[in-house]
């Protein structure tokens, strides 16, 4: 079903593209109009500033909906098959970000052109900007798209197409027009709207189970014997095979998981070349790893936990005996 928005709601929305538009000619004014002004911030950018962002970029539309199918499927202790991507997290606070920021590079990809530089090594340069350009990048651009327009089509009304050009056209105007420092300002104001508005729907949905006691109370009566709340994935057979198999692939460490790239990189490198010491770049990491892996998720969970007790009949159905998810319809996962 779909929904039409009100004139309030159409109020609302253009009063805040307009102040995105707005903040991204704000700062060109101010910012420095060089290659390092536009790609770095000129190396003035507060920690805590570049903290955010880098949580900011990790936070898709589709996030939270990959994270409801995970505890529709799997429980809470799902959630360790990109949890375990917290360790890549770790070497890049304690030691890769100071050599991110003291190699004195604007972009990653000139780091590598640097590392791997002459005639031997430029199939190596090639093939990794084709990797990350079509393969990786390509897909995840896919799939966030596809999952801000497959939100907003259901809350608007309006086509999926349409969402999706209109939504580029406006961020690709405050990008060009103002760097790096406007893509910043306004992850740090976009982050808080929508954790805001994660906490808002989790304590709605709270609310209309009756309370948080009763989120355990519900589970015993409509589905019997499960393992849902369990942090730690023992008693489920399904999740320590893929752990186990992150650990002996080496996937924790040599998957181009977003945030937690191998020694960082992408986004995460281009945050940490803007602060303003090494020592801020260890700080601005440390700030995303937490806030990404510690902090953010649990409003997700919560409200996947009360999703499921407010439509058990439309979405999944259980065994009984292990409280396992046999079936998870399109109404949960992308």
């Amino acid at each position: 079903m779909k929904y039409s928005f009100t004139y309030l709601d159409w109020s609302l929305i253009s009063l805040y593209i307009i102040f995105m538009i707005s903040v991204g000619f704000y700062v060109r004014k101010r910012s420095d109009s060089s290659i390092s002004g536009f790609f770095n911030a000129g190396r003035r950018m507060p920690w805590w500033l570049a903290g955010i962002s880098m949580v900011a970029t990790t936070f898709s539309a589709d996030t939270p909906l990959a994270v409801t199918g995970i505890i529709a499927s799997y429980g809470i202790a799902g959630n360790w098959m990109w949890w375990n991507f917290m360790f890549s997290g770790i070497f890049t606070v304690f030691l890769f970000s100071k050599l991110w920021y003291r190699a004195g590079v604007t972009t990653d990809v000139e780091f590598i052109e640097l590392r791997y530089h002459g005639n031997p090594a430029k199939y190596l340069r090639c093939f990794r900007a084709l990797y990350l350009a079509i393969p990786v990048n390509c897909i995840i651009l896919g799939w966030v798209t596809t999952g801000m327009s497959k939100v907003l089509t259901v809350i608007s009304g309006v086509g999926q197409w349409e969402i999706i050009f209109l939504l580029y056209f406006i961020t690709t105007i405050y990008i060009v027009v103002s760097g790096l420092w406007g893509v910043a300002i306004t992850d740090f104001i976009q982050f808080f709207i929508a954790l805001g508005g994660a906490i808002v729907l989790m304590v709605y949905a709270i609310n209309d189970i009756g309370g948080i006691s009763q989120i355990s109370t519900q589970f015993d009566d409509k589905f019997g014997n499960h393992n849902y709340f369990a942090f730690f994935p023992i008693n489920n057979p399904y999740i320590p095979i893929q752990l186990l198999l992150v650990w002996v692939g080496m996937q924790w460490w040599c998957t181009w998981y977003p945030g937690a790239e191998p020694g960082g990189g992408g986004y995460i490198a281009q945050r940490m070349f803007s602060t303003k010491s090494d020592k801020d770049a260890v700080k601005s990491t440390l700030l995303f790893n937490m806030a990404h892996y510690v902090i953010r998720p649990w409003p997700w969970i919560i409200v996947a936990l009360c999703a499921m007790l407010i439509f058990p009949e439309m979405s999944y159905r259980f065994k009984g005996e292990v409280g396992m998810v046999t079936k998870v319809t399109d109404s949960m996962v992308l």
